[in-house]
């Protein structure tokens, strides 16, 4: 469950990309602010029409994190996301042709917990990833495994792939393998 602690931390983390972005935009000479129409400017470009990306809420080693849905390597996942987030998420099927070794792991539980707060892409509890920001592993483009409770499982909120591995191992959960990436950075 997210703590307000947890949501605190994550808007403060919010604000401080906001600021730095702020920061080096008005660095390159690219003024913000609105013109005498109150309209969003951006180095004299009308940005009210921009589509805005928002934060997606998921878990990694048991922490609560925020993540944006950049691109999708299939139509009917971006279609899904783009119901969620209500933001366009372009599809490009040529990440699905990474190795290995350029992708982590997220997993989008398909039934189970429907937590009160933030939930994942098919209405559950929020994904879960494997190899946070500053680890050896940490990958923005992610292989999509769906995973899904066995009709004998108790479901419970999973914050962690150690957790969902585990789950995974003693048949409580099964991990569908789909050849879907998303590429989902981390903030």
């Amino acid at each position: 469950m997210v703590t307000l602690h947890h949501f605190l931390r994550g808007a403060v983390i919010l604000l401080s990309l906001l600021a730095a972005f702020a920061t080096t935009a008005a660095a390159r000479s690219m003024s913000m602010g609105s013109d005498d129409s109150g309209m969003s400017m951006i180095a004299g470009v009308d940005t009210a029409d921009v589509p805005r990306v928002p934060p997606v809420a998921g878990f990694t080693e048991g922490e609560p994190i925020f993540f944006i849905h950049t691109e999708v390597s299939d139509p009917e996942t971006g279609r899904v996301m783009i119901d969620m987030m209500g933001s366009p998420v372009p599809v490009v099927p040529s990440l699905a042709a990474n190795g290995k070794d350029m992708l982590a792991t997220v997993r989008a539980f398909t039934n189970g917990v429907q937590p009160e707060g933030p939930r994942g892409p098919l209405d559950f509890q929020p994904d879960v990833f494997d190899y946070p920001v500053g680890s050896d592993g940490y990958r923005p483009l992610r292989m999509l495994y769906p995973v899904t409770w066995s009709d004998s499982a108790m479901p419970r909120h999973l914050t962690s792939a150690a957790e969902v591995e585990s789950a995974i191992a003693t048949g409580e959960l099964a991990a569908e393998q789909t050849g879907i990436v998303v590429n989902a950075p981390f903030f």
